[in-house]
């Protein structure tokens, strides 16, 4: 039997008068791939540094989430080190070696190729303290810190550097150190002043003043709980400011809906550290931090301790208990307001079961929105 089929020559002069008509009426062709717009870059953001800054850099993570909680979510912490075991989500890639010293990163030419490796935007840098724990002359780490510069801007002419003036250090068996970080962050604003350039800024950022090592640290040099909180509140506005001033990155101040927008409420955030522990209970403290870009008048935390715990004591705020063991405190008179990146810290007592596990609670807060 003959078959019926058409050939395929036959039926492909059909399609092609069929687009020839169709094409008229409306009918477009899809973009080729080509032709669709790339995904906007994130900015790619380097925290540097030593121990301070890798491990476990608690404050990074701080400092990331405070960042995403203000809508800054367009960015991008890198580095050759992961994650290096702060207990709480964030992007934890960094550049942080422990025992680093600047001045051997400088000499042995070590940060290129990190740099290619990561290709940072900016560059937060906390670098010096193992060289100022071991005597190195301030012209000398200035020096590193120079040519440090240098490498950064030969693989990104834009590129944007905040250098800390280090926290304070006094570690046992060191008796000079707490001047020596002294005399040497007195040197940074003028080197700061004659290395930035308004292609490639270098800003200060003051990690000092309010630092103290006999609460902010655990050993003298390296930051607490309450120590992250402070290094993160402290880098927290001059990063946000870099991030605002990039046209169209995130957090554009032009964006309606901004974080900063009178109409947006403000940010809080809130963390939660056990200060000692004992069988039947612990102390605790959490720290409660104006996440927003304008002050705040006040605010509002929650403590839900685990394992059946209750908050039975309470300073620096007022304490008020649901039936659950879940615990509201709001701030007491003299430190409801709070700056942007400004945070207050409150105290407890916990009366826990003899069987509870390690000290532990989930903290929450709100920020009071200002009215006119």
């Amino acid at each position: 039997m003959p078959s019926t089929r058409h050939s395929p020559l036959r039926i492909l002069p059909l399609l092609a008068l069929l687009a020839t008509l169709l094409l008229p009426v409306g009918v477009t062709l899809a973009p080729s791939a080509a032709a669709a717009p790339a995904a906007a870059a994130r900015v790619r953001v380097m925290p540097l540094g030593d121990s301070i800054t890798g491990s476990p850099g608690c404050w990074r993570a701080l400092l990331w989430n405070r960042l995403q909680d203000a809508g800054h979510t367009g960015i991008d912490f890198v580095g050759t080190l992961g994650h290096q075991g702060c207990a709480q989500p964030h992007d934890g890639d960094n550049e942080g070696h422990g025992g680093e010293l600047v001045t051997h990163v400088a000499d042995r030419n070590l940060l290129p190729g990190r740099l290619a490796a990561t290709l940072p935007d900016i560059v937060v840098m906390h670098f010096g303290t193992n060289d100022v724990w071991s005597g190195i002359a301030p012209d000398r780490i200035l020096t590193a810190y120079t040519k440090l510069v240098g490498q950064m801007r030969a693989g990104n002419p834009d590129i944007k550097v905040l250098v800390a003036q280090l926290i304070p250090m006094n570690p046992s068996g060191c008796a000079g150190c707490a001047q020596r970080v002294v005399d040497f962050n007195a040197r940074i604003p003028d080197w700061a002043r004659a290395t930035s350039t308004t292609r490639s800024p270098v800003t200060v950022v003051d990690q000092w003043t309010g630092f103290d090592t006999a609460t902010d640290t655990y050993d003298g040099v390296h930051p607490s709980a309450s120590g992250d909180e402070k290094i993160a509140a402290r880098w927290y506005p001059a990063l946000a400011a870099l991030l605002d001033a990039d046209p169209g990155g995130p957090g554009d101040p032009g964006d309606p809906g901004d974080p900063g927008d009178p109409a947006d409420p403000p940010a809080c955030r809130a963390s939660f550290r056990a200060v000692s522990a004992w069988q039947g209970g612990y102390q605790g403290e959490v720290t409660v931090t104006n996440a927003s870009a304008s002050s705040v008048p006040g605010w509002t935390a929650t403590v839900a301790p685990a394992d059946g715990a209750r908050l039975t004591q309470l300073w620096n705020g007022t304490l008020s208990t649901a039936a659950d063991g879940t615990a509201t405190v709001t701030n007491a008179a003299w430190n409801g307001t709070l700056a942007p990146g400004a945070s207050a810290t409150f105290g407890f007592i916990v009366s826990a079961p003899a069987t509870a596990g390690t000290p532990a609670a989930t903290v929450t807060c709100t920020a009071r929105a200002t009215h006119s």
